[in-house]
């Protein structure tokens, strides 16, 4: 193909607000003159196996339950190493979607251990994207077996908080037709998918914005968030809507003079909602975010989310509920309203 004919092909996703659904595109665009062209695709994901293998830009990775505890430091590593997230969620898998999900190892001895361990926590389950995602992924995870990883790749996630064969650490598809079967298993087109892991009950909610994911730093904000001792008891990633985002945000509106630059920050790209549970945790987790204004919270208290990761006041990486009557609301609003 000649440079004048050269076209890149990609699989996209667009919220039709009219139908509140996700529907997916082909997204074809020309570098000549710059133009694009989308078709709607009425297909299941899985008939695009051969598409994924092509162009090799999307995979799917899975936290296990043994490593939950260190998904703040895993999810630094995979920013680190250059891919981007663009879909995340927190699960707890029944004993037949375990079944569904490892069909392919039904007949291996070890089938039985692995259901009863990926079925004994929570899970967080991610779209990764990145040029030779599947390979590159499988790389960074290392040798199944953690204590071979350990010898053979001391410095990849499965030898850094993998136990054993099963036990270890994170899971990684093994194909670009794994990679679609998988991510539509978690992530169906046009539903919200498997369910979160919300509790509803002494809880206060977190925001991580925009600007703090695209910049890769949302995993250290959620490993301080642990280290610190609270429970993040679920999590997912959200593309917000502007009527959403007003909608979230409407307890501002006419109060806070930057309430227009917020909407459209948390509109700007991805967040990640977290529920956050603790004694006493709406109090105790805005101490911890500090100051709206960075600047502010960088001189009175430097130990804070906002001072170490925010950038002004719009930006200052992370939203904590400030009402202690909205914050079951605002949990609600993420893990009951928009994901759904």
């Amino acid at each position: 193909m000649s440079t004048q004919d050269e076209r890149y092909a990609f699989i996209a996703e667009w919220y039709d607000p009219n139908a509140a659904l996700i529907r997916r595109y082909q997204f074809l665009y020309y570098p000549k003159d710059n133009t694009i062209e989308m078709y709607y695709v009425y297909l299941p994901l899985s008939l695009f196996g051969l598409v994924y293998k092509l162009l090799k830009i999307i995979t799917l990775g899975m936290i296990k339950p043994d490593s939950m505890k260190k998904m703040g430091e895993i999810l630094d590593l995979i920013f680190k190493n250059g891919f981007l997230i663009t879909k995340m969620k927190k699960v707890s898998l029944s004993r037949n979607e375990a079944l569904e999900f490892y069909q392919e190892h039904q007949s291996k001895m070890f089938f039985n251990t692995l259901i009863q361990y990926i079925t004994s926590g929570p899970v967080m389950a991610f779209e990764l994207m990145g040029e030779n995602a599947v390979e590159k992924w499988r790389n960074l995870l290392g040798p199944t077996d953690s204590a071979e990883a350990r010898s053979e790749a001391p410095y990849s996630i499965r030898a850094r908080f993998g136990t054993d064969k099963t036990q270890n650490a994170c899971h990684g598809s093994d194909s670009a037709a794994s990679a679609a079967r998988e991510l539509e298993f978690f992530f169906p087109a046009g539903s919200a998918g498997r369910r979160n892991t919300a509790v509803f009950s002494d809880c206060t909610c977190g925001v991580i914005k925009p600007h703090a994911v695209l910049s890769g730093v949302a995993g250290q904000i959620i490993n301080k968030i642990l280290d610190t001792g609270f429970e993040i008891s679920a999590i997912a990633m959200f593309h917000m809507e502007r009527a959403n985002a007003e909608e979230f945000y409407e307890v501002y509106k006419g109060v806070v003079q930057e309430y227009s630059s917020m909407v459209d920050e948390l509109t700007s790209g991805p967040c990640i909602a977290l529920e956050i549970r603790a004694q006493n945790a709406h109090h105790q987790f805005r101490e911890m975010c500090g100051p709206a204004d960075p600047e502010i919270a960088r001189h009175l208290r430097p130990r804070t989310l906002r001072a170490m990761y925010g950038r002004d006041k719009v930006q200052n990486a992370i939203h904590c509920t400030d009402l202690p009557e909205d914050a079951l609301l605002e949990v609600e609003y993420f893990f009951k309203i928009l994901d759904r």
